[in-house]
């Protein structure tokens, strides 16, 4: 290593987070003495952390590292691992004790020996002449459509993606809002097999993702198989052939029937706005818009402003725009708990880009980390601990210690205004709704020109907002931050299956076996559909789960010689059965809590109740017995 990278490694090493730089040593080296020598790095992490661990410890770490690094290497970067090597390593810098379940799970997320494992090989590779006549559309090309278009590409597997918007990244395309970021670390919210050592922030921007999206599709040439502008509006099943009819829109009002052997639906589950019924919304005589399709032609600056929820969208926009507003008021629709997170607005320094890029497993360890700390980690926070005293505020004990935490965060951040406390803490417990984390929200109700209001809207007149105390708020323009409409899975599609339209079939309560699949309607797969939305962890992490289950279940098809597979209505059954009697002992369930996760009859339709673990297991394969497959 020459005096530059030498220079460059020391500045690196001085951001490291250590107990990650000590498992890529323990690995690239094979010496496990080191996990011993140094046992609790975490402790001392650049003032973040606890910091308990002695100053001359950590420079120990960085001089061994230093050594180890700068020297000639005559060793695979990505030694493999025993498992009881991977065990050791795993638990050290996680800080606590984790299954042996987990290890193979482990291996595949974090990527440790550089190698895509997911990626699909197959057993006994059909001849062209037979993958050429099979034909896959996949609607959507968001993270989830993308993701399937990449592993039929390397399959080898004929597809055609149709999107309806201008470019790719569905939900992170449509949704422009100042300030929109992901809410998981993006190291972690990311694929497995394409990672990005180069993420100018821990929790990516929207314009960071779709450059990483568009690499994406580039770097695995998927994007000559777009069709953009184009939209589906209805797919039918041909019995007798034992195909899909898709019929598509595409510019200029053009329309064109594609047959398909098989259909995967990638369109994403918060997807369609929710706009309320509020009487005499359309005769504001301003302009109003849902804050998932921002008009950006209209000058909020010196305006009064109306936003309509504290979602979600709202705790990331209205930090953003508050500043320049001359009065913003927030109509309070549900209170949510907010988490605190001093890593929500860091960059990722110049240091750290460098480790990810250069030091072997660092990058691969970190995601461990992330995927560790922010998915099942967390589980038993949402799950019911039947002997726990106080069930009206929590649920158990970990659980309350949530709570506590947050409700103190809330204190300290309003501690001028002890008044709005009470206006904004929830009754619920914590993990009940969606979790958000604090984009500034507490800095920004402080603000002279912010009012959060607690009284439902009652209706808008022209130049106005009427509340049920019959006060009103004179505004200019009124921005509705109130969600999406997440039980409408495929709307406003139509779906035909075997014998039904889909959308009449499922109505305010759909469901399908694992998420993905439904009896009636053959070779037709969901990516992010009923119960799969994962409250801890990544989404991508499940749409990996599900494509690789898809992309294997037409695999064996075409090995097979098979025409079609459909669910067995026994399987689909029995496994909402699972669904329902597991969300049974999960925090959804509270009789204090109402969201978009529960139907209209209070079951929960969003949410799955499955550790990440869990799920991983159970789309490992698709188990044919499961299906009803045809021949021909």
């Amino acid at each position: 290593m020459n005096a530059v990278d030498a220079s460059a490694l020391s500045a690196a090493l001085a951001e490291a987070n250590l107990a990650v730089l000590v498992a890529a040593l323990a690995q690239l080296t094979g010496d496990l003495t080191l996990i011993d020598r140094y046992p609790d790095p975490r402790l001392f992490d650049h003032g973040r952390g606890p910091g308990t661990l002695a100053p001359a410890a950590a420079d120990a770490i960085r001089a061994e590292a230093f050594a180890v690094l700068s020297a000639p290497r005559r060793i695979p970067e990505h030694p493999a691992l025993d498992e009881v090597a991977l065990h050791r390593i795993t638990e050290f810098c996680a800080g606590e004790e984790i299954s042996p379940d987990y290890l193979a799970l482990i291996e595949q997320e974090a990527n440790l020996d550089g190698v895509d494992v997911r990626r699909f090989e197959w057993q006994r590779r059909p001849p062209e002449s037979v993958l050429k006549r099979f034909h896959v559309v996949i609607i959507g090309a968001g993270l989830g459509g993308l993701c399937a278009a990449i592993r039929l590409e390397q399959a080898g597997i004929p597809y055609t993606v149709f999107e309806k918007n201008a470019d790719l990244g569905g939900t992170w395309f449509e949704n422009t809002y100042p300030d929109l970021r992901v809410d998981v670390p993006n190291h972690f919210y990311s694929y497995s097999f394409f990672p990005n050592p180069d993420w100018p922030d821990h929790y990516a921007r929207r314009e960071e993702l779709a450059d990483y999206i568009g690499r994406a599709a580039k770097e695995y040439g998927v994007v000559d198989h777009i069709r953009f502008e184009t939209e589906v509006e209805e797919a039918a099943f041909d019995e007798a052939r034992g195909t899909w009819a898709v019929r598509i829109s595409g510019p200029g009002e053009t329309r064109e029937v594609v047959d398909a052997n098989a259909v995967i639906s990638a369109v994403g589950m918060l997807n369609r706005p929710s706009i309320p019924e509020i009487e005499g919304l359309d005769s504001f005589a301003g302009p109003w818009f849902h804050s998932a399709r921002w008009d950006h032609d209209v000058e909020l600056r010196g305006r009064r402003v109306a936003v309509v929820g504290t979602g979600a969208s709202a705790m990331q926009f209205v930090p953003a725009i508050a500043p320049e507003i001359e009065q913003l008021l927030i109509f309070q629709r549900s209170r949510h708990w907010v988490v605190p997170n001093p890593n929500y607005h860091r960059p990722v320094a110049d240091a750290e880009k460098w480790l990810f890029r250069h030091v072997p497993g660092y990058a691969g360890w970190y995601r461990f980390l992330m995927f560790w700390n922010s998915a099942d980690r967390m589980y038993p926070a949402f799950r019911v601990d039947p002997e726990w005293p106080d069930q009206d505020r929590s649920i158990s004990r970990p659980n309350d210690k949530l709570r506590r935490v947050m409700t103190a965060h809330v204190e300290e951040q309003l501690a001028e205004r002890p008044d709005l406390v009470a206006d904004v803490l929830p009754d619920y417990p914590a993990l009940g709704k969606r979790m958000l984390q604090d984009n500034g929200w507490f800095r920004a109700l402080l603000r002279d020109n912010v009012e959060l209001v607690n009284d439902r809207i009652a209706r808008v007149e022209p130049h106005s907002v009427i509340t049920t105390a019959g006060d009103s708020y004179a505004v200019d323009v009124v921005i509705l931050a109130t969600g999406f409409l997440p039980n409408k899975y495929l709307w406003p599609m139509t779906i035909r299956g075997r014998e039904t339209d889909l959308r009449e079939e499922w109505g305010d309560d759909p469901r399908a076996y694992l998420g993905i699949t439904m009896p009636g309607f053959p070779n037709l797969f969901c990516l992010y559909g009923p119960n799969t939305n994962p409250v801890v962890g990544s989404v991508v992490f499940v749409l990996e789960c599900q494509v690789d289950y898809i992309v294997r279940a037409i695999a064996a098809m075409l090995e097979r010689g098979l025409s079609t597979m459909e669910c067995r209505r026994a399987a689909h059954d029995e496994y909402n059965a699972r669904v329902d009697a597991e969300h049974e002992h999960l925090v959804w369930r509270h009789p204090r809590v109402h969201s978009y996760y529960n139907n209209e009859a209070g079951r929960v339709t969003t949410n799955m109740p499955w550790k990440l673990l869990e799920y991983w297991r159970m789309t490992r394969e698709p188990e044919l017995d499961d299906f009803v497959v045809r021949r021909g």
